[in-house]
């Protein structure tokens, strides 16, 4: 059901009367430099978070990662969650927000981490990923409050650490730790720059892997006594290019991902090594070993099983066929796809606040990389969850990163529709 027209107005005025707190609110999260790798400064930013949710009239926690590696004296993982209660507990809606940043890169025009405002946009590493999101979900439960509306539930907001390396030490943490689960909340949103007319409802899958090849070493002036692991290597990757790859270009997945082409498998290499160093004195030897690191996205189609296999099979026609080439095959990470059910009352009741905000029905999509539903939905056991936030996904870890201010604002009214739906408050 659509929220009442009369509540529904006061909660829209309200944050229209929030909007320049609002701005503020994000230039003064990015001027946190919350980069991830190392993972700087997220206790402080957590902090000014969880005082502007004190001041909300949450309950705040300040949840550090103990047990983590990450999590050390000098680059604590500190996660902050807030919790308001309505009427009732339940039905209790999470809204959460990761506080990292990648780092801010080269070619930038001006200081990263300025929180600049200019022409309607909000500039600055992590203006649309995500700190204009995690603005957008405390501003909602804010202006509902100020417009004097008691839910019928609960809201919880939390901040959270290292989605953009895994989010592990964040919301795969915290629902390890049993504080998001399916027993405590009912639906959970993601603030994540996917537009404002539109609803993620999953990503697809991620299977990084290493290939390691071994040769055997040789003097430089007499290559025909040694084996090049690098040459070995270079028989694994043809056959990536010549066999996988059009394989992988021939399958579509029936889940809306976005862009158009991550509707595709794919498969790249992230990293390769082999022989010696680059840098440094060089020594005429020949490589006795080459490591590669491949991050092949795969569709719910597929599925883990089938992809790793697929791997596997190829690697042993290679051998066959190479009686000379030595391998070794590490999984690093697995990240299975999710997607929200089609008939989720999540979903319902975002498309309505869409609707109702932006003059337009909103449209699915999926995610081409992961974020933090994964955990939400594999480790906490919430199927209800999907993201919807302010910003432009292909201006995430560009340079000149961005958020326009009126996206921000009609993404907090979004969400404050969101929360008034589905704790049928009218």
């Amino acid at each position: 059901m659509a929220v009442g027209v009369l509540i529904a107005e006061r909660v829209l005025s309200a944050v229209d009367a929030a909007a320049d707190e609002i701005v503020d609110f994000t230039s003064t999260l990015i001027r946190i430099p919350t980069v991830n790798p190392p993972g700087e400064a997220y206790e402080d930013c957590a902090r000014v978070i969880g005082e502007r949710l004190v001041a909300g009239r949450f309950e705040v926690d300040y949840a550090a990662a103990e047990g983590r590696p990450e999590h050390t004296p000098v680059h604590p993982r500190v996660n902050v969650v807030g919790l308001r209660r309505g009427r009732a507990e339940r039905p209790a809606v999470h809204l959460n927000g990761h506080l990292d940043v990648v780092p801010a890169g080269e070619g930038w025009t001006m200081d990263p981490f300025s929180g600049a405002v200019n022409d309607g946009r909000i500039y600055g590493r992590g203006a649309c990923d995500m700190k204009a999101g995690i603005a957008a979900a405390v501003y909602a439960a804010e202006a509902i409050r100020r417009a004097g509306i008691e839910i019928n539930g609960s809201i919880e907001i939390s901040a959270t650490v290292d989605e953009e390396s895994g989010g592990f030490a964040g919301v795969a943490w915290l629902a390890e730790q049993g504080r998001l689960t399916k027993e405590r909340l009912d639906y959970v949103i993601i603030p994540e720059p996917l537009g404002v007319d539109r609803i993620c409802v999953g990503h697809r899958g991620v299977y990084w892997f290493e290939i390691l090849t071994y040769g055997r070493a040789a003097h430089g002036s007499m290559p025909f006594l040694g084996v090049s692991a690098i040459d070995q290597m270079s028989l694994i990757l043809d056959r990536i290019r010549r066999e996988l790859a059009p394989v992988l270009a021939g399958r579509t997945t029936a889940v809306p991902v976005v862009p158009d082409l991550a509707r595709h498998p794919s498969i790249n290499v992230n990293a390769f090594a082999g022989g010696q160093p680059i840098d440094g004195i060089q020594t005429p030897c020949v490589a006795g070993t080459c490591r590669a690191i491949f991050d092949r996205r795969f569709l719910l189609e597929e599925g883990y099983d089938a992809t790793k296999r697929e791997i596997e099979t190829l690697l042993q026609r290679a051998a066959a066929e190479v009686p000379a080439l030595k391998y070794e095959l590490r999984d690093l990470m697995i990240v299975h796809p999710v997607r929200t059910p089609e008939d989720s009352p999540l979903i319902a009741a975002v498309g309505r606040g869409v609707e109702q905000v932006i003059g337009r029905r909103a449209t699915q999509v999926a995610s081409p990389g992961t974020y933090d539903h994964k955990h939400v939905e594999r480790i906490g056991g919430i199927r209800d969850c999907v993201a919807y936030g302010p910003g432009v996904l292909e201006l995430a870890h560009q340079p000149d990163e961005w958020c326009g201010v009126d996206d921000v604002i009609n993404a907090t009214k979004v969400l404050a529709l969101t929360i008034l739906d589905l704790t049928e408050t009218r």
